[in-house]
């Protein structure tokens, strides 16, 4: 395989660089510190340019006014979005929509994908469950009206059920939903936010940010709204989760040039902490973690984006880069706040923002062990077989 990167991928990346350039997430209150929400919304005016530059319709095909790019392409900008703690869906919206044009019916691809890669339309989903921990697809159930004896039919899909935790759920337009039928299939039902049978509680995030819980009481979705395909949540779990493993590395990598940065100013005995072995080691051992981080990064979306057969299916190598996201970003933000001392703990300095979203992102769509249990599943699933 050939990790190098295409013309069209890092002219996006550049493109991120460039507007990510100005944003950074000094000055917002330490969450610790607010009574709700650090703020009621997402950051729109970034929003706007992220548009304009055309990084909101990425996965999207040229019919929809899209690039085309793939999930190498959409992780590059994630991880430039990362280093400054952007506040904008760019993960969610790319991917739900890469899942309604690769699944969704004709109706709804053109209803949504154009708008959603212009950034009029914002789409979100819920991909944590009832609890956090459970499977999100088993916390919904979904059924069809006028269905006959095998559970099919072609009426409205009724779904009841609780998701909690839901990224930007008071700001996005739209919820893709995954939902658990009576003959045990998953579908992904796009619910609009203000729609009879939806019921949004505030939720407040490790990193301050709102989250919503979405509770279903018989919400009523058109059959053409509703993705019955096989595969389709599973794939749109593997490249969200693929896609925080991204939006971990740039935090990461960000973390250690604000440490590197500080160890070489920041004197001891009349000389830089950089110098002394113990903090070089440590500097070292994160940017291992980081680098182990990045190569899975770009294992996992390589086989998301091309479908490449393998030993193991491609959520194998998605767990194994989880694993390492979960526990790189967590040993790097720890090392960050030991050696920047007091600094690290002051909220007039931008550290501890960086450590509450890595522990967000640590336990988002599951943590290293569970990732591992799911890695081991595979091992015995494919030994077995």
């Amino acid at each position: 395989m050939d990790f190098t990167f295409t013309e069209e991928q890092q002219a996006a990346a550049e493109a991120a660089r460039g507007v990510f350039a100005g944003v950074a997430p000094d000055g917002v209150p330490s969450p610790a510190l607010t009574r709700g929400a650090v703020a009621d919304d997402f950051d729109r005016a970034l929003w706007a340019k992220l548009a304009a530059a055309d990084l909101l319709s990425l996965l999207l095909d040229e019919e929809f006014g899209g690039a085309g790019l793939d999930a190498v392409g959409l992780c590059l900008v994630l991880r430039e979005s990362a280093k400054v703690l952007a506040r904008v869906p760019l993960l969610e919206n790319s991917a739900a929509a890469a899942a309604v044009q690769g699944y969704g019916s004709p109706e709804l691809r053109s209803a949504l994908l154009a708008r959603a890669g212009r950034g009029e339309t914002v789409l979100t989903v819920a991909a944590n469950g009832r609890t956090g921990h459970d499977p999100a697809e088993l916390a919904v159930t979904a059924r069809q009206d006028g269905t006959d004896a095998t559970g099919t039919g072609d009426g409205d899909w009724v779904l009841d059920g609780v998701q909690t935790a839901v990224s930007w759920a008071y700001n996005a337009d739209f919820v893709v939903v995954p939902a658990r039928t009576g003959d045990d299939r998953s579908v992904l039902a796009v619910v609009p936010r203000e729609h009879k049978g939806v019921v949004l509680a505030e939720q407040i995030s490790t990193t301050g940010e709102r989250l919503g819980e979405l509770r279903l009481e018989s919400a009523r979705i058109t059959a053409p709204n509703v993705i019955t395909a096989d595969g389709a949540w599973e794939w749109l779990r593997a490249l969200l989760t693929t896609g925080t493993c991204a939006l971990a590395l740039g935090l990461g990598e960000r973390v250690l040039g604000m440490t590197s940065d500080y160890a070489g100013k920041r004197e001891q005995f009349g000389h830089p902490i950089a110098s002394f072995q113990a903090v070089a080691v440590q500097a070292a051992d994160r940017y291992i973690d980081l680098r182990a981080m990045e190569v899975t990064l770009w294992q996992a979306a390589w086989r998301i984006a091309s479908g490449a057969p393998g030993a193991l299916p491609a959520s194998g190598d998605v767990a194994v880069a989880k694993i390492w996201a979960s526990e790189g970003v967590r040993r790097t933000v720890q090392t960050a706040q030991h050696l920047h001392g007091g600094f690290g703990a002051d909220v007039d300095y931008p550290l501890h923002r960086y450590h509450a979203w890595a522990k967000h992102l640590e336990l988002s769509l599951g943590p290293a062990a569970a990732h591992e249990e799911a890695l081991g599943d595979l091992l015995a699933a494919h030994h077995l077989g």
